[in-house]
């Protein structure tokens, strides 16, 4: 028994081992969370493509010379699993909850600090293309994107079936010299997702305006009380409250990120965060006016409706009046008594009809003048 024990032992260190050198040490190919992993210096990618292990290795080196100074690496998972990002977590030392929020997705849009290392999350939005806005249609769709921003890398996370960053890394390093944005460091590659996402944000806006807008004309048009589908309405509401959840809690800390205590942050990178924050400021107000104004739009509907029943109430009420003066007429004449009034008369029977007749006519055209009809 001893021997078994000492066995199964064996087996699960190797497995943790496993585990914990997996995506560390192994590069990017078909089946890897690892999107691309790369090390930049003097703003200018060095190198291939590598292993994270290799990438470290490589900026650890580049310190130890002089023109090595602000080398560092950038990661780019996708979707990874706790064990596939456990051993990258722990070779670049990054906070245990941090890590689990990367992994697990699902959270707050927010930017924390662990010791040296901002960790941010990115709500990523994608509308939806639609022929015609329905009380089921999807019209965005949002997705997760986690940054680690450290002294000398960045490790970025993300979740969902959009917001690739390759095309933002291909543009930063087709302008990459010892001048640009990629010489800055880390922080300039936050700054430069940061703003990638909002840019995202006002595109979207633009389009949800055209949904708006119709829903808009659909109630105030002629039959609009009628017409109108208060499901069209409410489907645009829950689409603007998850664009308005993923907008909202970043504004924060885009303003934090520009102020002159941020430390973690290059001097002239925070300057570029004001112009970030401002264009999710504006972002924001447009996302408070369309969630007012699909408010008023559903209570407008809801009112329309409500009159739209009213006046059906009074048309059934008034031809209800009408009928009923037959009905009271024919009903006195048909009780079968041998002396009531006109009962023998040799006009009696045309006299009644005729009367019945005006009385119906003259209450209908007093309906029509009072609008009932």
């Amino acid at each position: 028994m001893s021997m078994i024990n000492s066995l199964r032992a064996a087996v699960r260190t190797n497995r943790r081992r496993s585990a914990v050198g997996g995506y560390d040490a192994v590069p990017m190919g078909a089946g890897s969370a690892v999107v691309d992993c790369a090390v930049y210096q003097h703003g200018k990618r060095n190198g291939e493509t590598c292993s994270p292990r290799e990438a470290a290795r490589r900026v650890k080196a580049a310190h130890q010379l002089p023109e090595g100074k602000g080398s560092f690496s950038w990661i780019g998972l996708h979707e990874p699993t706790e064990a596939e990002f456990e051993g990258i977590a722990q070779r670049f030392g990054l906070h245990p909850l941090a890590v689990e929020d990367a992994v697990h997705a699902h959270q707050r849009p927010k930017v924390e600090r662990y010791d040296d290392v901002l960790f941010a999350v990115f709500k990523t939005i994608r509308y939806v293309e639609h022929d015609q806005l329905t009380p089921t249609s999807e019209v965005v769709e949002t997705g997760e994107l986690m940054v680690f921003a450290g002294r000398d890398f960045v490790i970025t996370v993300r979740h969902g079936g959009h917001g690739s960053l390759q095309e933002l890394r291909h543009r930063l390093e087709a302008d990459a010299d010892e001048s640009g944005l990629l010489a800055k460091g880390p922080s300039a590659v936050l700054h430069a997702i940061a703003d990638h996402v909002v840019d995202n944000y006002l595109l979207v806006t633009e389009r949800l305006q055209n949904d708006v807008d119709e829903i808009e004309y659909g109630v105030f048009s002629a039959k609009g009380g009628r017409s109108a589908d208060v499901g069209r309405v409410y489907q645009l509401k829950r689409e603007v409250l998850e664009f308005k959840r993923a907008v909202v809690p970043l504004l924060r800390p885009m303003q934090q990120l520009s102020e002159p205590l941020q430390r973690l942050v290059d001097p002239d990178i925070q300057k570029y965060f004001r112009d970030v924050a401002d264009h999710l400021a504006r972002v924001t107000e447009q996302v408070h006016s369309f969630d007012e104004l699909l408010n008023s739009l559903l209570q407008a509907n809801l009112a329309q409706v409500s009159v739209a029943q009213n006046e059906d109430m009074r048309k059934i009420t008034a031809w209800a009046a009408i009928f009923a003066v037959p009905t009271m007429i024919t009903g006195v004449y048909g009780m079968n008594f041998e002396y009531m009034p006109e009962l023998h008369h040799k006009y009696g029977y045309p006299m009644v009809l005729g009367g019945i007749v005006l009385i119906c006519v003259g209450m209908y055209r007093g309906f029509r003048r009072n609008g009932w009809l």
